[in-house]
């Protein structure tokens, strides 16, 4: 391991954007909390605010509020449809002309129409919001009455995990050619099942009816009763088995390999365990950017004063959109020359530069954010790859394994590769950010005729997703060089696209029996944790009975269990992940050195 301080100009680049990101933070002097803490009505009044008019009024209704899932709200922290503010929610339905009193409180301010009489009303909707009420009140009670189990669920759920990824040191080998061997009588039995019924059809009258002579039917048991359907399985199937026994005999070396690379990564962190907690220290500094971002756009988009645009359902008005002052709108010609329409809140800006550039100042944030993101993630990933390689280029293990690797690791990722992540981060961040806008530019586009621009989005949707599914790999493989050998980012990837490349059917095999074995402890651990939770919750263990709180629906602290077991089995994964990739490259370097020699 040498310790180099690589890329020097991208960590100088990256402190000042770090700045930058507090820099935005002056929004949270132009911001007003109050835009954040209480809702805006239509005309920009804050609703349930103390010391107002509305200090009672506490509960905003959308007229529409579908037009509210949109990602250009967080802009300006406005939907566009009309919003009123009411005490309460009305439950009352009459349709007398005498009840002008109650209803008037519900419409829009300025509506006056008491004589009209509605001679159809329907209500609907009012019944499911009730009862969704009290069924995220009764969520919550069966939170507050068994939190104490789920939490022991989750930590079975981490016991498991552990226990799962040591015991791979010795069923690797077992796990994985009992499933290839499975997979093979299955497909045996299947080939078998097919020819019979093929045989048995074709000797039947009508059976020799062709699938193209039949056309598409809905019952799929019409399919079954051609010969030529069994046919078509049966070939299926054979070309398959054959492909799965050609791959065993050509990459049964590389299978070991991969084998013998699971075990000696469940060896490794038996030596190094606490990297399986690293992931914890890698979530806490999420959930800090995450905070620190969302604030921060939040204030954003809050900051200035409120602006008024005229609203008119005429298509020809003239004036529609057009900047308004609620308190000289009804003096203005506007109200005659546009009869019905209003002078309504439209968002909060300014005429300042600094309100201008409120949509760049949003993006910079969003960009900042991603950059800090994915800069944690290549800080974990670096980390980890430099506590395995410690073990596996120790001579004697565990004695020259040094006493607190993660730790060493982490400082040494710190001291002298802060640009290299840094620099690896900010690729990304940037493809991650145009994918972003490409999904934005899409969402404004749905409604558009122009099927070439809905094709040529369409491509380039693709080709980003692509593009950095590549790069989040080619970085994954370079901060395990830069943990290693300590050289730059460009050299560090140059030198593992190198060594990828001339083991690709390695990377192949190795990446997919991984992914498929850690795939299975992730339901293994998950399914068997949520066994025994059903099992506990239902009261199906006689033991502990008395033991079981009393719930109105066992199913939600079942479900968390369920989860919070997956995602904990998914964070000590993600670590034996990185600790095969580490080592499988440490061997590929091993191999290249020595073939070399």
């Amino acid at each position: 391991l040498t310790p180099l301080k690589t890329d020097l100009p991208p960590a100088v680049t990256f402190m000042p954007r770090c700045v930058c990101l507090f820099r935005l933070s002056a929004a949270w002097i132009h911001g007003d909390p109050r835009k954040v803490i209480y809702p805006t009505d239509s005309s920009g009044q804050f609703c349930g605010q103390k010391g107002t008019a509305n200090a009672k009024k506490t509960i905003l209704f959308y007229f529409n509020i579908l037009k509210c899932a949109s990602p250009a709200v967080l802009i300006n922290l406005q939907c566009p449809t009309t919003q009123v503010m009411h005490t309460f929610c009305y439950l009352q339905y009459r349709f007398n002309k005498s009840h002008w009193e109650y209803y008037k409180q519900f419409c829009k301010p300025g509506f006056n129409n008491p004589k009209k009489v509605i001679t159809v009303l329907t209500i609907c909707g009012i019944t499911g919001i009730l009862d969704a009420k009290q069924l995220g009140m009764k969520v919550v009670e069966d939170y507050a009455n068994s939190w104490y189990w789920v939490v022991i669920g989750l930590i079975i759920a981490l016991v498991v995990s552990l226990i799962f990824i040591l015991l791979l040191r010795f069923t690797a080998g077992f796990l994985l050619w009992f499933i290839i061997i499975a997979v093979i009588v299955l497909v045996a039995y299947g080939i078998w099942h097919c020819y019979s019924e093929f045989t048995a059809l074709r000797e039947t009258p009508g059976a020799d009816v062709t699938i193209s002579d039949i056309g598409f039917q809905t019952d799929v048991h019409v399919y079954l009763q051609l010969s030529q359907t069994w046919l078509v399985f049966l070939v299926t199937l054979g070309l398959t088995e054959a492909s799965i026994v050609l791959m065993l005999i050509f990459l049964r070396n590389r299978v070991r390999i991969a084998i013998a690379l699971l075990k000696e990564g469940s060896k490794a962190i038996s030596y190094i365990t606490s990297a399986l907690f690293y992931p914890v220290i890698t979530f806490l500094l999420l959930v800090i950017c995450i905070s620190y971002w969302a604030v921060t756009a939040v204030f954003l988009a809050s900051s200035g004063e409120a602006v008024y645009k005229v609203m008119s359902a005429q298509p020809n008005c003239k004036y529609t959109n057009l900047t308004c002052s609620p308190e000289t709108f009804n003096s203005t010609n506007i109200t005659k020359q546009c009869p019905g329409a209003q002078c309504l809140f439209a968002f909060y800006g300014g005429e300042s530069a600094y309100h201008r550039y409120i949509f760049i100042l949003q993006l910079s944030n969003l960009l900042v954010f991603l950059w800090l993101v994915n800069f944690t993630i290549a800080l974990g990933q670096c980390t980890i790859a430099g506590a395995f390689a410690s073990y596996y280029w120790a001579k004697r293990k565990p004695a020259d394994i040094p006493p607190c690797p993660v730790f060493s690791s982490f400082t040494r990722a710190i001291r002298y590769h802060t640009g290299s992540l840094a620099f690896g981060s900010l690729i990304l961040a940037f493809v991650q950010l145009i994918r972003i806008i490409l999904e934005y530019l899409d969402h404004k586009l749905k409604g558009a005729h122009n099927v070439f621009a809905r094709f040529l989005l369409c491509c380039l949707k693709c080709c980003f997703w692509c593009l950095e599914r590549f790069i989040r790999f080619m970085n994954r493989n370079a901060y395990i060089m830069i943990a290693i050998y300590g050289k730059n980012f460009c050299t560090s990837a140059r030198e593992a696209f190198y060594l990828l490349m001339r083991n690709v059917v390695r990377v192949a095999v190795l990446d997919k029996v991984t992914d498929f074995l850690l795939f299975l402890g992730k339901l293994l651990v998950a399914g068997s944790v949520g066994v025994v939770a059903f099992f506990f919750f239902t009261h199906k263990i006689p033991i502990i009975q008395e033991e079981v709180p009393v719930l109105n629906n066992y199913w939600v602290p079942l479900l968390t269990v369920v989860f919070g077991s997956y995602l904990i089995a998914h964070g000590f994964f993600s670590v034996y992940a990185m600790c095969v990739d580490t080592l499988f490259l440490c061997f590929c370097k091993y191999v290249l050195t020595v073939t070399v020699r």
